[in-house]
């Protein structure tokens, strides 16, 4: 049987658009860039962003309620830079980095290893853009 020759996995490539989205929201996220660096090698449980646990880690800028932590990670993953993992028994609550999100963070890491500050104008629209697809509107 003929072996064939593997070639490099392509990247993915995203429009501007949905770059430019992705990198407001983590900017705009309560989280550090060490959960994302964590979420390049493993999934990340909930459990571990939840009260001083996730500021302990350096995961989150402050404690995050369950609540708050789980809202803000799913509009991570309403964007496209994370996903829930999934195993036999269905969703948990463990996240990870989608292609985008890996590409974003493994930029950064090659950067500086920290997210962008946002400025206020990245907060509004952040903010405007969550509350546009709440009610399911494209902005």
């Amino acid at each position: 049987m003929a072996s064939t020759p593997s070639s490099p996995p392509k990247t993915i490539e995203y429009s501007e658009r949905s770059l430019t989205r992705a990198k407001r929201s983590l900017s705009c996220s309560p989280f550090k860039f060490a959960l994302f660096a964590a979420m390049l090698t493993r999934s990340i449980p909930l459990a571990d962003l939840v009260g001083t646990q996730g500021s302990e880690a350096q995961y989150t800028q402050r404690p995050l309620a369950e609540l708050a932590a789980e809202n803000a990670l799913l509009w991570l993953i309403q964007v496209g830079v994370l996903r829930r993992e999934v195993d036999g028994q269905g969703i948990t609550d463990r996240f990870r980095l989608t292609p985008l999100g890996r590409q974003i963070i493994q930029h950064w890491q090659v950067q500086n290893q920290q997210i962008p500050p946002a400025s206020w104008r990245d907060r509004i629209y952040n903010t405007l853009t969550r509350w546009l697809a709440f009610w399911g509107i494209e902005p």
